[in-house]
């Protein structure tokens, strides 16, 4: 079994990237070496970046019988699970087309699957870091939804178990890695994701300088709510916060703590921006580094609520972490935040002038929907009711709701499904950022049209989307639907 440890991709990467190109700087550092070459990995929030250099594979014949597996554990627990563990290949006679089928046992697999598929692949030949003379270089971007990845699994380390094969006609090399990775799970490879972006110093907070992936100088002091560039690591868009949140120290100022006698630190909150602080108390889980592994430590105040402060050059698998708390456990609304160090004797160290103090909206709430009426010719057709339509241009006209009772509502949608997969999406709206910054709640009478195509049942769905986040991503969602039938 072996370990990578992937590193943060500061820019997202393109397959034409090169591994010498500053995109890739500091993988190679931290590659793990099989049979046939080389794998280096990156990712940020969005994408898992592989490159298989295979320096063994010094025959250019793209096109022909060359082929990769790529498997991944998506639920990590070492024994293959029938139709949810996938593995991934690329088509026969085409190096650049990926697609993914899910595992049915020991070596057994559904297909390749006819879907949109958001990963990707690339087959180059040339040079690389690794080996001067030209070879076989495969570049992947899978995508870490589809791996069932979430950065902020705060009860564990972020990672995933994998294996590989990598084949070649000429010469005839096939690299399997672990060897049987494809009938047994129990000795895959362990991939650990990195949580440390290189956030730009000008925009981390004096002391709480980020949550999540969020600067806490993109976090608006008035409304609480955080927006950033469309191209930074997380879009987000004059969004609320939710669920379990990460408080993460600036990195020069978490330096420098140490060579000013601090030794502990408390965390105070109040809710509202008003009225006196009160000390935090929480607790959290955070893995440290032990040379080859992800050990979990604990981390609570002690009797007098004060926090220890983080052993300095320890990689933590969240770095400088001030405090996590799970804020479904405060009210709607906005809160408030701040962070003082102290040195042994309890006096106060490292004061930023002015002080700082961290404004969120907590939103835990998720949007409201429902399908109030879905009607043919202004007459109702309950749910699994039977419609004939008398005309084939006729549609039904479908009243439904999408409502976000605190301003924070992301997007919302209603589409038709029915057949074999087959659907068509009848209305969209997404929250459109105005200046100044505006909320928007949705509404609760919406109203979409649908022409059937097929004598078939249908399903309304109506999906919505919280414009809220943990700091690594849109979280809360709600969904309903309503099934029909319909003869054409």
């Amino acid at each position: 079994m072996g370990t990578i440890k992937s590193t943060w991709a500061g820019t997202p990467i393109t397959l034409e990237d090169q591994l010498e190109d500053a995109v890739w700087s500091g993988a190679l550092e931290k590659q793990m070496e099989f049979d046939g070459g080389f794998m280096i990995a990156k990712n940020d929030a969005k994408y898992l970046y592989v490159v298989l250099d295979v320096v063994k594979d010094t025959h250019n014949d793209p096109g022909t019988g060359d082929y990769f597996w790529f498997t991944f554990d998506r639920n990590r627990n070492k024994a293959i699970t029938p139709r949810y563990d996938v593995n991934y290949g690329n088509y026969r006679g085409n190096p650049n087309k990926m697609g993914r089928q899910y595992y049915l046992g020991a070596g057994r697999w559904t297909g390749l699957l006819n879907e949109e598929q958001q990963s990707e692949c690339k087959s180059t030949f040339g040079t690389s870091p690794n080996s001067a003379t030209p070879h076989r270089i495969w570049k992947f971007r899978f995508r870490l939804t589809d791996l069932k990845v979430n950065l902020l699994w705060w009860w564990f380390s972020s990672y995933t178990k994998f294996g590989f094969r990598v084949h070649s006609n000429k010469p005839n090399l096939n690299y399997d890695t672990p060897a049987n990775f494809f009938r047994d799970f129990s000795k895959l490879h362990t991939l650990y994701f990195s949580r440390k972006p290189s956030i730009s110093s000008r925009d981390l907070g004096p002391i709480m300088g980020s949550v999540g992936l969020i600067p806490t100088t993109k976090i608006d002091s008035a409304t609480g709510r955080a927006t950033t560039a469309s191209n930074y690591f997380i879009h987000a868009k004059n969004a609320a916060f939710g669920g379990r949140l990460n408080v993460i120290g600036n990195r020069t100022k978490m330096d420098q703590l140490p060579g000013l006698g601090a030794k502990k630190y408390k965390v105070f909150h109040r809710s509202g921006t008003s009225g006196s602080f009160s000390e935090f108390v929480t607790s959290w889980y955070n893995y440290k580094w032990n040379g080859s592994d992800y050990v979990l430590e604990a981390a609570s105040p002690d009797g007098d609520n004060f926090y220890k402060m983080p052993s300095a050059g320890v990689d933590y698998s969240i770095d400088d972490l001030l405090f996590q708390f799970n804020s479904t456990k405060l009210n709607t609304g906005l809160h408030q935040f701040k962070v003082k160090f102290y040195n042994n004797a309890g006096t106060e160290v490292g004061a930023a002038t002015p002080e700082q103090i961290l404004t969120m909206y907590i939103d835990n709430n998720v949007p409201e929907v429902s399908i109030n009426s879905v009607k043919y010719k202004n007459a109702e057709i309950g749910a699994c009711g039977i419609v004939n339509l008398q005309n084939p241009n006729d549609t039904l006209d479908i009243d439904f709701e999408a409502f976000d009772t605190e301003g924070n509502l992301l997007d919302y949608s209603l589409r038709a499904r029915w057949g074999d997969g087959d659907s068509e999406s009848i209305e969209y709206e997404a929250y459109n950022l105005t200046t100044p910054p505006a909320n928007w709640q949705g509404s609760h009478n919406i109203m979409g049209s649908f022409n059937p195509k097929v004598t078939c049942a249908h399903s309304f769905n109506v999906y919505a989307r919280a414009r809220t986040t943990n700091g690594y991503g849109y979280i809360g969602k709600n969904s309903t639907y309503r099934y029909v039938t319909i003869i054409k």
